[in-house]
């Protein structure tokens, strides 16, 4: 059962039939690109699969076995490694104002947030094991690491009307995409490519960083 149009550019997981579905339109530019390589396309649609791939192991997917049965599958450990992990996400969530004097709502947009972390983490993961040991090529200038981080934030460029950014503050289960882009503040790998040291805007601490698993 498909539970978007074709023309829906979106992803959907779904724990009652362990399925995912992602409609052709997201299959286009500018998340996913059958010229670009692999690295692009790692940072920007291979984020968005790993990220409804994590909703199957957050809280909600806890709740549902590999048949998709009502029954809880965690161990202890796993929820208190998971409290633990989104705690920090809440505070670092918690500091982010999209308008003056209107935070993003951290309990709503929580679920989204975390597979963001885990998705654009697995994606880095996934991408480094399809080199196969080998380094990546050079590409106008960019490595292959600096092409997929900047994959992931221009897949979520956005322009917004401050009317339309409350309306989604307010009513969305996902953060505003400027927010989502900021989900590499969490991936240390970033801060390496880059060069983003102590003092700089985005820096978090290694220990303020979220791994979900």
């Amino acid at each position: 059962e498909w539970w978007m149009t074709p023309q829906t550019v979106n992803a959907v997981q779904l724990p009652l039939q362990n399925a995912m579905n992602f409609p052709a339109a997201i299959l286009e530019a500018p998340f996913f690109d059958p010229n670009a390589d692999d690295a692009a396309n790692y940072g920007s649609i291979g984020a968005v699969i790993g990220h409804e791939v994590s909703h199957g192991f957050d809280n909600l997917g806890s709740e549902f076995d590999a048949e998709g049965r009502l029954r809880n599958w965690w161990t202890k450990e796993d929820a208190a490694h998971f409290k633990t992990a989104t705690d920090k996400l809440v505070k670092q969530y918690d500091a982010y104002e999209a308008l003056p004097g209107l935070k993003l709502n951290v309990t709503q947009t929580l679920g989204e947030n975390i597979a963001d972390v885990a998705g654009l983490q697995a994606a880095y993961t996934a991408y480094h094991k399809s080199l196969g040991g080998k380094p990546a090529p050079v590409i106008d200038g960019l490595s292959g690491d600096e092409r997929f981080f900047l994959a992931f934030a221009q897949a979520w460029r956005a322009k917004q009307r401050d009317a339309a950014l409350r309306a989604q503050v307010i009513g969305d289960g996902h953060a505003p995409a400027r927010w989502r882009a900021l989900t590499v503040r969490n991936i240390d790998a970033w801060y390496d490519t880059f060069k983003v040291k102590d003092g700089a805007k985005l820096y978090l601490k290694p220990e303020d960083r979220v791994r979900i698993w």
